[in-house]
């Protein structure tokens, strides 16, 4: 088992930025590939970022792309999605996810364990 818990989630005026933290603890954190996940209010729960188990390989949706970075901290149990130039649009709630394998994925039904989120507003 992996316990999810995200923070650093709050209101952002747009073209601001904020980093999200995931802190992971249970099962070897660096056993996992993780994901972070969005879930805007009525709509489907979206793909943001994905990191390989080694933090090699990393993937991200296209609505981020560029904007924009996952990373982790395998010491700390931790990993982290850095977002900048945000806009209204990536006004959600934030989820990450681990998996209990070493490769990059993209759809929710691939991941394991979920944090339960956290809120990021963006103002206009």
């Amino acid at each position: 088992q992996v316990q999810l818990v995200e923070s650093g989630g709050g209101l952002v005026q747009a073209g601001g930025s904020l980093r999200l933290s995931c802190a992971a603890s249970g099962r070897t954190f660096n056993s996992d590939a993780m994901g972070w996940f969005r879930q805007a209010p009525g709509k489907e729960r979206e793909f943001v970022a994905a990191i390989s188990r080694s933090g090699a390989t990393t993937y991200y949706g296209d609505s981020v792309k560029g904007r924009f970075t996952i990373s982790r901290d395998n010491a700390a149990n931790t990993g982290y999605l850095q977002m900048n130039s945000l806009k209204p649009e990536d006004t959600a709630v934030y989820y990450c996810a681990a998996r209990n394998l070493a490769s990059v994925a993209s759809s929710a039904d691939q991941y394991d364990y979920w944090g339960q989120g956290t809120h990021v507003t963006v103002s206009s």
